[in-house]
């Protein structure tokens, strides 16, 4: 079976969507995106992603393309016509089509859309939790608000290619100080010797990940004490566990950091629990 997108107001198969040459995303990386996961034909967290995609569009001033009604009906409609039952669905805005010029295009400029979904298998993804994946460390070169979702995202892809030419699956931003801001597209995580679980405050130097979000409601369900804070490459290998988290990780143990092992070299059981039971946090609509 065919996929099938929906671009700027028409549901299109897949190989034929397309957007126009001067699509300020294409020449500008000028807008933002959003992942929701698809579970058993179900969208999850998709309020709060949805949520965040308003603030990322009012952070650089671009507006809605349409009623959140609309928009819902729209992600549904694409789920159901690529028939996704496991996957994700990926929601792309962009400041529209307009003559190449580094200013906003008149206020009239309608913005683009595309919604695609696609299936993946579940099983991959447990089967690679059960033995955990390894990251590297990478300088933080990214911009000073990641903080909101946009497309514009050449340092991570560059760092997460350097993990992948390395043997590993994730490479961890450090900023100048040596401290560990974020991975290339997941949150990250360690457990400490005394069992406490890190992550850094949700500031301007790191996204506010929604899955991030409800590992703490399964950590207080679990009576696990989390600390925002930034932590360091030297207390992570020092630590317990290690672990990241995103829409398409949920919670994926870290064994390896730069080639050393975390803890015993193994998925830590906090990891395994968390995801384990995210599932039971996370709104299922």
């Amino acid at each position: 079976m065919s996929r099938i997108a929906y671009v700027n107001g028409q549901y299109v198969p897949h190989e034929q969507a397309a957007v126009h040459i001067e699509d300020r995303g294409y020449q500008f990386a000028d807008g933002v995106y959003e992942v929701c996961e698809v579970s058993g034909g179900r969208m999850v967290d998709q309020r709060r992603h949805m949520e965040r995609l308003v603030r990322s569009l009012g952070e650089i001033r671009i507006a809605m393309p349409m009623p959140m009604a609309a928009l819902d009906v729209v992600i549904r409609e694409t789920v159901r016509r690529n028939r996704v039952r496991d996957g994700f669905v990926y929601v792309q805005v962009t400041r529209g089509v307009a003559r190449r010029d580094h200013f906003f295009p008149d206020p009239s400029t309608p913005p683009s859309i595309v919604v695609t979904a696609r299936s993946v298998d579940p099983r991959k993804a447990d089967a690679l939790a059960l033995k955990g994946i390894a990251v590297i460390t990478a300088p933080d070169n990214r911009w000073e608000r990641v903080d909101i979702k946009t497309i514009g995202l050449l340092p991570n892809v560059l760092a997460k290619e350097a993990a992948k030419a390395a043997g590993a699956r994730e490479a961890w931003f450090v900023d100048g100080q040596g401290r560990v801001t974020e991975g290339g597209s997941t949150n990250a995580w360690i457990v400490t010797a005394e069992g406490k679980l890190v992550t850094r405050q949700a500031d301007t130097a790191i996204l506010r990940g929604i899955t991030r979000t409800v590992m703490m409601e399964v950590a207080e369900k679990l009576q696990l004490r989390v600390e925002e804070r930034a932590f360091t490459v030297a207390e992570a290998l020092a630590a317990r566990e290690a672990f990241v988290t995103s829409a398409t990780n949920f919670a994926m143990p870290v064994v390896r950091i730069d080639g050393h092992p975390v803890g015993e070299g193994r998925p830590g059981r906090v990891a395994r629990a968390l995801r384990e039971h995210f599932h039971e946090s996370a709104e299922i609509t």
